[in-house]
């Protein structure tokens, strides 16, 4: 499928007729796969479908002008232009329809993503990184409209900082980025804040990105009237455009029908992006879809008679056969023959992917039928066993629900005998359940050696009387030696480059490390997310800094569905091993001091979430972090960057565990839970607790996901038989995650004599002040009665009741 990526200004007129040809037979080829999986869906083989039909042309055209090392960050509609790259052919796209769970067979998702949804493998089984500039890649697709957007901007700016940044060893990432990012967007999701955002934050930056906006004059039911402003986004955006005076966007607009017009524009915004840096919009018009959205629906119901017969004749398929065969390069009986050869390829394509999807299920039918036969055999209730028998033989396309289905259920009736075909039984569906579970489930973390859970901590050294600093400067001087250390390394932010951050945790290190490493951003969460993830994908490690907690609201949507989910839904054949920096906890007001750890907790699983106490833990993380290749989110202690603190003699080396709990301080009668800021609360209270008699163990946290892999403090549980968790989120939130990781899936209860509890802050944020402070949140007091009256139940004579 793959096509030739010479332009139309360096081939002769029969490479070019060749080419045509070629571009011609790729659009009929991927318009019937549209066509033939709407059917699939509509019989009932496939589960959903959303494709690419009325987009085939200028998708051609951007592959022409699309190179190695390039990257693309698209959206569901770009199967055409995978398969003119070499990326997709027909068979993979109904392994992609069917969700086939071989990624040899469905190489985009292994099945975990719907169709439509594309990417080309970044990383080895071993996890190293593949040659990226030897071939044409893509970022794997999100579903969520304009989602990848943010991502597209750290995919150019990578480009510009292998061009600006020397040191960097660019082997397998860049040509002294002399790379593209190419973005594709449907015109009704430019209405999106993300889009806006990016395309802003790229013409700041000045980076090669060359968006396409697929303007069929719809989303879903809605006209354009309805999505832009003069319904025409490239119009609207005229002030984007650049000018003698002033930096800005090449804008562009063509037709989606006109071959020519379309090869010109794109080898035009290539060359632009390519040598320049300078981003470029093309607005692609008059495009359809002839089938609608997707097979949710008919696109009848909203459509004019008089649009649909417009859409009919304005196909772009229809008009780029009408203009080869005006310009004679093509006669009307080669290209029926072409169009019936395609017609069967597809077919042919969809009938191999169909058996290789249900092979491996008929073997495992098969092989339950037989146990399944034996079971009734034997079974005093085989009328029942054998009902479950005959659903199974009428499945004759069965799915994997079905075998682990029908195996459980036989097993109920088989309760409370014995015997070998009882064993069997069990076996297969145990066995089955454990090989299959992971096709599901697996590559959500880093599942190779070098993990950052595997690496070990590196305890930071000290000078007999070491030098007591502000914490800010432990993190200072530790940035320092990273970005030493690592050329590769960058950091982004409000306020980050020339001011050292708002706590001054970066100060001077702009100017010694310049501004393509330690840069200021504009107030953008979303495209710093998307920034950290796009470099990242090319190889580089970036720091994206979100300024404070409360801020990472605006990045949410990005962090959670598109970082969070990378290695899961790239089944680990994509990585964007970036560090989320920001600062947070116990500062007062509703909006800089409110904890959303447990909804990042449950938004945000792929990624690593770290809470360090202070800043020494904080440096020991980055340490470590940048040792793996995770991403991860380090929420830094607003309150503890003027704490003094010993300075480490090992700045840039020490490691902090992750995963790895903390005992800050020993005890017999309770356990103390908590993290961050609070810890250090705790651990004043603690002390007073002793004057009472009350000796608790006091254990950070540290990490909450993955939260306290070696089971530490179950087994503080087994010696104190209490667990008090005391947490600055509201009621249900991190704390109660924290008790169901230890509760349900560690097993502390059997070693509780009291009833588990949480102290958290109110269900509102926080109220302004100190005094708000205190009425919001667990305070001192607050944490002594608690802990107190647990005690008072324990032992009523021993602690009389306190209030």
């Amino acid at each position: 499928m793959k096509s030739d990526s010479k332009t139309s200004s360096e081939i002769s007129f029969d490479d070019f007729q060749s080419q045509i040809l070629d571009d011609y037979r790729v659009a009929v080829i991927s318009r019937e796969c549209s066509l033939l999986g709407r059917r699939e869906v509509l019989t009932g083989k496939a589960k959903f479908g959303i494709f690419g039909d009325g987009k085939e042309l200028p998708q051609l055209a951007m592959a022409r002008a699309f190179q190695n090392g390039d990257f693309r960050s698209g959206y569901y509609r770009d199967q055409t232009f995978m398969m003119a790259s070499g990326h997709l052919d027909p068979i993979a796209f109904f392994h992609g329809l069917y969700a086939t769970t071989d990624i040899t067979k469905e190489p985009m998702s292994a099945g975990r993503q719907m169709g439509g949804h594309f990417v080309t493998h970044s990383m080895n089984d071993d996890g190293t990184w593949k040659d990226l500039t030897k071939q044409k890649n893509s970022s794997a697709d999100i579903s969520c409209t304009a989602g990848q957007m943010p991502r597209l901007l750290g995919l150019a700016q990578a480009s510009k900082v292998y061009r600006n940044v020397k040191g960097i060893d660019q082997t397998n990432f860049s040509n002294n980025g002399n790379e593209v990012a190419w973005g594709t967007i449907g015109n009704a999701s430019t209405s999106e804040g993300h889009f806006f955002e990016t395309l802003n934050a790229a013409g700041v930056l000045q980076v090669p990105m060359v968006i396409s906006v697929w303007d069929d004059n719809y989303g879903i039911s809605v006209p354009a009237e309805f999505h832009t402003t003069k319904s025409d986004i490239s119009e609207i955006l005229k002030g984007f455009k650049r000018d003698a005076e002033n930096d800005g966007y090449e804008i562009l607009k063509v037709k989606g029908w006109d071959y020519t017009a379309l090869i010109h524009a794109y080898e035009n915004a290539s060359d632009i992006a390519r040598e320049e840096h300078v981003p470029v919009l093309i607005h692609v018009t008059e495009l359809t879809q002839p089938q609608g959205h997707s097979t949710s629906g008919s696109h009848e119901r909203y459509k004019s008679a008089e649009r649909l017969e417009w859409e009919r004749e304005n196909d772009c398929n229809k008009r780029f056969r009408e203009w080869i065969l005006e310009n004679n390069i093509a006669t009307e009986a080669s290209l029926k023959e072409l169009e019936k050869s395609c017609k069967q390829e597809v077919r042919n394509a969809k009938k191999q992917a169909w058996a290789e999807f249900l092979k491996p299920h008929q073997t495992a039918k098969k092989e339950l039928i037989e146990i399944l036969t034996k079971a009734a055999a034997s079974s005093p209730n085989r009328a029942f066993i054998t009902k479950v028998l005959n659903d199974l033989i009428a499945i004759e396309e069965p799915i994997k629900r079905d075998l682990a289905a029908h195996g459980r259920q036989a097993l109920r009736y088989l309760i409370g005998e014995q015997g070998q075909e009882k064993t069997n039984l069990q076996n297969w569906v145990n066995n089955f359940l454990k090989e299959t579970q992971p096709i599901y489930s697996s590559q959500l973390y880093s599942e190779l050696e070098n993990k950052a859970t595997n690496i070990g901590a590196i305890a930071p050294v000290y000078a007999e009387e070491p030098e007591l600093v502000d914490g800010r400067i432990i993190l200072r001087d530790n940035f320092d030696r990273l970005f030493d250390k690592y050329p590769e390394a960058m950091i982004f932010g409000e306020d980050t480059g020339n001011i050292g951050d708002v706590n001054q945790g970066l100060e001077g290190l702009q100017e010694k490390y310049g501004v393509h490493r330690i840069a200021d951003t504009g107030i953008r969460e979303a495209t710093i997310v998307g920034q950290g993830i796009g470099l990242a994908l090319r190889g580089l490690r970036p720091i994206a800094e979100i300024q404070y907690l409360d801020y990472i609201m605006y990045g949410l949507q990005t962090l959670s569905d598109d970082l969070a989910t990378l290695r899961y839904r790239s089944v680990g054949k994509q990585i964007a091993p970036m560090i989320i920096r920001t600062r947070g906890h116990r500062l007062e007001g509703i909006w800089h001091s409110g904890s959303q750890m447990g909804g990042l907790i449950h938004f945000l699983r792929g990624i690593y979430i770290l809470a360090p106490r202070n800043m020494t833990q904080a440096a020991g993380f980055y340490n470590t972090l940048m040792k793996s290749n995770e991403p991860a989110l380090i929420i830094e202690s607003l309150n503890g960057y003027r704490l003094k603190e010993a300075k480490p003699a090992n700045l840039g080396e020490f490691c902090t565990p992750i995963g790895v709990v903390e005992t800050v301080k020993t005890g017999n009668d309770i356990t103390l839970l908590s993290y961050g800021s609070t810890l250090r609360i705790v651990q004043k209270v603690a002390k007073e607790l002793q004057e009472v008699g009350i000796d608790a163990e006091v254990i950070d946290a540290q990490t909450l996901l993955p939260f306290d892999i070696n089971h530490d403090v179950v087994k503080s549980i087994q010696k104190t038989n209490r667990l008090l968790i005391i947490d600055e989120d509201v009621p249900g939130g991190c704390s109660a995650y924290l008790l169901h990781e230890l509760i349900d899936k560690q097993g502390a209860y059997k070693y509780l004599d009291s009833e588990p509890q949480t102290l958290t802050a109110k269900s509102h944020r926080p109220a302004y002040a100190t005094d708000g402070d205190y009425f919001s949140k667990p305070n001192e007091e607050d944490i002594f009665e608690k802990v107190y009256e647990i005690m008072h139940e324990v032992a009523p004579h021993d602690y009389p009741q306190l209030r």
